[in-house]
């Protein structure tokens, strides 16, 4: 026996309102986390934090800069190089990029809101690790670009983007279910939707 478009309708209108309510709860803290940095990058030069700089001076010993000896540009650290340089410096140097040459090693570390270098001297072991931290904000704000965040913080960003879809679609289907009882519904919608063209034709492509 056939289905009846009721019972059609309430199937349809069941599996919306569940997947709506998922994609929600799925959602929730990154998209609220997603909109607030959102406001504070369109307002970044508002929100300014001053920089805190951390500098630290160590004297590595030669011992430790014969084991370097092999550091070349482009080539990521072995385990025993970033033991030996944490030994030497105190500083961990796991994942950072390197850049060499004849005179010294060049490391940079990058995290959200942060960027730190260290610079050892091949000819006298002389090393400098300079740490910028810029603050929560410039946390914020870097993870919301995915920027130095590591490719699981870019997965979360890809499952919350996935969520956001689920939830607008689903959100459109039950928008059209209900809008016999709300006549507002379309001219919003429609709004909504010529409004970012309309803002982008006339104040940013001009």
């Amino acid at each position: 026996m056939p289905s009846s478009p009721t019972v059609k309708s309430g199937f349809w209108r069941n599996q919306l309102r569940q997947w709506h309510w998922i994609s929600s709860a799925v959602s929730l803290m990154g998209l609220l986390l997603f909109s607030v940095t959102g406001f504070t990058l369109n307002h970044a030069a508002q929100i300014e934090a001053e920089p805190k700089v951390t500098k630290i001076e160590r004297q590595v010993p030669q011992t430790t800069l014969a084991g370097l000896a092999s550091v070349t540009a482009n080539t990521p650290l072995t385990l025993l190089q970033a033991t030996a340089i944490r030994g030497a410096t105190g500083v961990d140097v796991r994942g950072a990029t390197v850049d060499a040459d004849e005179d010294g090693i060049y490391l940079t570390l990058s995290a959200p809101g942060v960027d730190s270098t260290l610079e050892i001297s091949r000819i006298d072991g002389h090393a400098i690790y300079e740490r910028t931290d810029r603050g929560l904000i410039a946390v914020l704000n870097d993870l919301h670009k995915g920027r130095h965040s590591g490719p699981v913080w870019a997965m979360f960003i890809d499952l919350i983007a996935i969520a956001c879809v689920v939830f607008s679609v689903t959100g459109f289907g039950l928008l059209w279910l209900y809008a016999r009882g709300r006549r507002i519904t379309w001219p919003l919608v429609a709004l909504g939707l010529v409004l970012p063209f309309i803002l982008f034709l006339l104040f940013v492509h001009a």
